[in-house]
């Protein structure tokens, strides 16, 4: 019986996972929930500002990993953007010393998010909204980590 309250306590304790949809002008965030079982858009911040808006949230988080897409052409050779989400993950390890960084690959998930609004019914004004689609984007990179990567 103590081992499952033990349990229980380690669970309610956990930090969250955050994914990183790292674009060249906006990033797109996520979180997991508690217990690390589904994601959640967060928020869509400037390039500029991430690094801020991240040690903001960490302060009043835990986050036990960041998971960040990594871009890749259907080749699987790194895209375009490839060296600016390097340059990113090495600043972010910098950083956040004590907070682990996965990288994830993020084919299609722009084409996905976008999809995913068309099917939610979103009007066509709406779905223009990149910032949306960067925040979407970061959900399905962060729910691909977590259905293949916690309990």
């Amino acid at each position: 019986m103590y081992e499952s309250f033990s349990n229980l306590y380690y669970l309610c304790i956990m930090g969250r996972i955050l994914g990183i949809d790292y674009g060249q002008k906006r990033v797109g965030l996520a979180v997991s929930d508690p217990l690390n079982i589904f994601a959640t858009p967060l928020e869509t911040v400037p390039v500029d500002k991430v690094t801020g808006f991240l040690k903001q949230y960490t302060e009043t988080q835990p986050v036990d990993v960041f998971v960040v897409g990594y871009p890749k052409l259907l080749n699987n050779t790194p895209a375009q953007n490839a060296p600016r989400v390097t340059a990113f993950v090495t600043h972010l390890k910098r950083t956040f010393p004590g907070i682990p960084v996965i990288l994830a690959d993020e084919r299609f998930t722009s084409k996905m998010a976008f999809q995913a609004m068309i099917d939610g019914g979103l009007k066509q004004k709406a779905r223009r909204d990149k910032a949306a689609v960067d925040k979407i984007s970061a959900v399905l990179i962060l729910q691909e980590y977590l259905q293949n990567n916690t309990l």
